[in-house]
Formats: structure tokens, sequence, C-alpha cells
């Protein structure tokens, strides 16, 4: 077996910086990732990526992955990671397909993916009603009332994608007030269609062969709601159940240091499956910029 210089976990924004920079190093690695876009795909409208202005998620994520393909290199897509073990000459990579890779560093850049409710009726009705993405799922509910459970970014940001082509939606939100970015709200709590109902906690979703509604307590009292659509939003977890060589926090994420670099040598992580506080997609990119070239250092010095 060829021992590879990197393996990537991962091709979200971090993974294909991460790529990206390694390439350019003439590094030989390979690329290991469920899909390429990450995230960024999921988000509607984004505005604070330099350089973009306003640009659609998917076709940032199109943009990366062009970028990407302008180099050489192995790509394992759509396959996830099953174990991380280290080995003599550094790491040994298995597959949920059983492959095998090694190499001598690895850059963990595997993301988040979104936390379930755990209540009844959540897994029955998913893709039959319950949806993660709005903005892959959003325009299948045109014309149908939909809620969205959340009141943080992410829970906004599906809101904003489907006030425009629902006649009514719900934000059902478990906190006081709405978490997000003021001028997201702000857009929300002007838009005629949309109903905010904070201090409410989602008890059941029911239904037939589809969604037909859901049910949430305030103020002690359950009640019910009907809607065809419902968009989960309440946070992400780490993708790093593969991975228990390194340190991680009480969330689960990889802790780093300021170089990327984690708790076993050769081993470096970047984005959203670390300790960063702020998880942006211009952040994951910078610091799969780092982890490549904390990775390139460490192999041009061991």
């Amino acid at each position: 077996m060829t021992i590879k210089d990197v393996i990537i976990i991962g091709a979200g924004p971090a993974g294909i910086t991460a790529a990206i920079y390694a390439a350019r190093k003439k590094l030989d690695f390979v690329i290991i990732s469920r899909d390429v876009g990450g995230q960024t795909a999921w988000a509607g409208e984004i505005d604070n990526y330099t350089g973009q202005q306003i640009v659609p998620g998917v076709e940032l994520a199109m943009k990366f992955r062009e970028h990407l393909e302008k180099y050489k290199f192995d790509l394992k897509e759509g396959v996830g990671v099953a174990k991380v073990e280290k080995i003599a000459d550094g790491f040994r990579v298995t597959t949920e397909k059983n492959d095998v890779f090694e190499a001598r560093t690895i850059v963990v850049a595997s993301g988040k993916r979104p936390r379930l409710l755990g209540v009844p009726g959540e897994a029955k009705y998913k893709n039959k009603g319950v949806n993660f993405c709005a903005t892959c799922d959003g325009p299948l509910f045109a014309g149908k009332n939909v809620a969205v459970i959340g009141g943080g970014n992410s829970a906004l940001d599906a809101a904003l994608s489907l006030v425009r082509i629902v006649p009514k939606l719900y934000i059902i939100n478990v906190t006081e007030a709405l978490s997000g970015d003021a001028v997201m709200i702000d857009k929300l709590t002007k838009a005629d269609n949309v109903e905010i109902i904070n201090q409410a906690k989602t008890k059941e979703i029911f239904g037939e062969q589809f969604v037909k509604g859901l049910k949430y307590e305030k103020d002690g009292q359950v009640q019910e709601l009907a809607v065809e659509g419902i968009f989960v939003e309440v946070g992400l977890v780490p993708n790093a159940t593969f991975i228990d060589i390194v340190e991680k926090n009480e969330h689960g994420e990889i802790i780093i240091n300021s170089t990327t670099e984690t708790s076993v040598h050769g081993i470096f992580a970047a984005g959203d499956v670390t300790n960063v506080p702020e998880k942006q997609i211009i952040i994951a990119a910078g610091e799969g910029a780092k982890a490549s070239l904390a990775a390139f250092r460490y192999l041009s010095t061991h």
C-alpha cells in the first residue's frame, strides 16, 4: 500500500481549502468525504463571504468544487470514515466500505451534521414532511404551511428561504427570544406570513402517510399546529465519532491549538468539527488552509 502524505477527511470549505493548499505544495493526498461542499450547499443566500457579495450556497459550493478540480488528486466521494488508527509510519483510515488508506498526516475537516429533536414522529416522517435542509427541500413545500423549529441563525436562514414561497410560516423557538443575527430577525418580524412562537417546546410530530402537524408545549399547555412541512434547525453536532485518539471537548469537538494541531502529533483539524468558536464558511476555509500548511511543515521536519 502506498502511504500518502495526507488524508483529508471531509470536503466542505475547510477540507476543500486544505486540499487546494496540499495540491499547491505538491503533496500526495486523498480526500474522503460523503459529499463536496458540506454545509455550504445547505445555505440559502450568503452575503458575508468576502468577494462574493450575495451568492446562493449551492452556487458557492459549486465554485469550491470547480476550484478543487483544477488539481489532480484522489477523491473518495459518497463514503464516510469509520475509524482512524495510529500506525508505525503514520495513520490508517478505514472507510465505511472497508477501504483502507494510510498516510503520514491527517487533516480532519468533517464538519457537523444536524442535531435531532428526539421526539415521536421525527424519524417516522423523515423525508415525508420532516426535513433538515430548507435550501434542498424548501421548493417542494411551495404553497403549503410549514414550521421551522429553532431560533438561531440556521433556523432563521431556513425561514428566510421559505418565507417567499409558503402562505404561512411558523417559527417554533424553545427560548424566550430568537438568538440569530438582528438583520435576519428584522426581516422575519416584518413579514406578514410569519408567526414566531417563543418559549415553545416541540413534543410530537404527527401525520398519516405524510406530516400533518406537530404538537408543542407552551405555558404548561400542549397545543397543535397544522403544517405539512417541518424543518428542524436546532443546531449541529460534530462529525467526529470515527476518531477517538484525539482530545475532544464536552461538545464532542476536536480540540486544536492556534496552528490546527490536535493532541496527536501528525493529526490536524479544521472547520466546524473543531473547538474554533465561530462557525462560519470563511473561517472554516481559513482554518483549512492553516491545517494544510501545518501538515506540510510537519512532513518537512519529521
